[in-house]
Parts: structure tokens; sequence; C-alpha cells
């Protein structure tokens, strides 16, 4: 298991969980971020933050400490 900001882009990976319960978890819940999910980590922005990621067929860009809150499990 690893966080979601340390994927690579072009990796995927299902989403297991997250490691902390707050308002933040909260919203990526509703944004369709939630366990048993596919993502995949789609690119960075030229700055290396935000980090686009594709779950579903919605994209989503993510702060890496926003994504470090997701605990993913990757594909191999």
């Amino acid at each position: 298991m690893t966080h979601l900001n340390k994927m690579q882009p072009g990796q995927k990976g299902k989403v297991i969980g997250f490691t902390d319960d707050n308002r933040i978890s909260r919203r990526l819940l509703e944004l369709g971020v939630v366990p048993g999910r596919e993502v995949e980590h789609v690119r960075n922005a030229p700055l290396n933050d935000p980090m686009e990621i594709q779950i579903g067929s919605c994209c989503l860009s993510l702060r890496h400490a926003e994504a470090s809150m997701v605990t993913i499990e990757l594909d191999d």
C-alpha cells in the first residue's frame, strides 16, 4: 500500500481508504474517490503540483497534500 501522491504518471491503482477523517477526505468521497474504485495518475502540472487523476470517467486535479491522505494499492 502507498499513497496517491507517490504514484508516477501512468500508474494505476485501487483506492483503499483515507489516512484521516476530515473535511477534505469527505469532499474527496463526494467527488467519487471512494474505496474500491480504480484510479490513474494522468500527469503533473508543470511545477509538479497539482496532479491530475482519473477516477471513472472523471478527471480531478488534487494538490499533493490532499492526495497524501488517500491510501491506494498499486496494480502490478
